[in-house]
């Protein structure tokens, strides 16, 4: 059983979120920066963008996609529709691509990156990696992290020992391309858009089991989501539960 967020729950309404914090960036004419992975969860953060801008709740602001693996996919995602949700490909019939906001404009080369440099705000930079480990993205921190009317907003998960999680911590300085780089940005993070359950999701899950396992192994979370995870499923399920060490060998039968 996964415990990524063990220990916690994500919050009601993450889209209501999201467009506080553009609506705030727009009218600060600043930059929103989203380090975000390039395989669903962009595509995800699009989708969302471009239902905000059509029921008015968010202005139409300029946002650059810049990661070419995101770019590929997302064109993978607009030509099989029937693969996703009604409304989307309701859309598609429509001849309005849900994953195009109002002012798109996609980067795949290094010079069409580049060139965001010198644009103006407001606007909102998707781009890769997730988890700042690597990708487009550290240029683009690096340029706007000193600057007080940069955002940047994570919007999945950052594991301890990444960039992403100092930056989440609240750092004032961080080390990136070679340089200390000094942190006047706003830092925020939305967890509901996470594609991992969340300890209410789980525990409605495993709530519904006629019939508990022999042994639960409680995995894929730091230590603390872990072990708050495992206690409630030993103290309210009275499960038999154990969280695996490194190296560990079990033995299925």
């Amino acid at each position: 059983m996964e415990s990524t967020y063990g220990n916690r729950t994500h919050p009601a309404n993450p889209e209501d979120e999201l467009a506080k914090t553009i609506q705030e960036v727009a009218d600060e004419k600043g930059c929103l920066i989203i380090p975000s992975f390039a395989v669903g969860r962009t595509q995800e953060i699009i989708y969302t963008i471009r239902k905000l801008e059509d029921q008015g709740k968010i202005p139409a602001i300029p946002v650059h996609i810049d990661s070419p693996m995101a770019i590929d996919a997302t064109d993978i995602y607009c030509a099989h529709p029937e693969e996703h949700d009604l409304d989307m490909k309701l859309l598609m019939d429509k001849k309005l691509c849900p994953l195009c906001c109002k002012k798109s404009y996609i980067h795949r080369t290094p010079e069409e990156s580049k060139a965001i440099n010198d644009l103006p705000g407001p606007m909102i930079i998707i781009s890769a990696s997730g988890m700042v480990t690597g990708g487009r993205v550290l240029h683009h921190l690096k340029l706007r992290l000193p600057d007080p009317k940069t955002t940047l907003l994570f919007v999945g998960f950052q594991a301890e020992g990444t960039r992403g999680r100092t930056l989440q911590d609240g750092k004032t300085e961080i080390k990136m391309l070679g340089e200390m780089v000094p942190i006047r940005a706003k830092v925020k993070t939305i967890d509901g858009f996470s594609a991992h359950a969340d300890q209410q999701d789980i525990l409605r899950w495993l709530g519904n089991f006629k019939q508990a396992p022999r042994k639960t192994y409680v995995i894929h979370g730091e230590a603390n989501a872990s072990s708050t995870l495992a206690s409630i499923l030993r103290d309210q399920f009275r499960w038999d539960v154990e969280i695996p060490k490194n190296g560990q060998v079990v033995n299925l039968r």
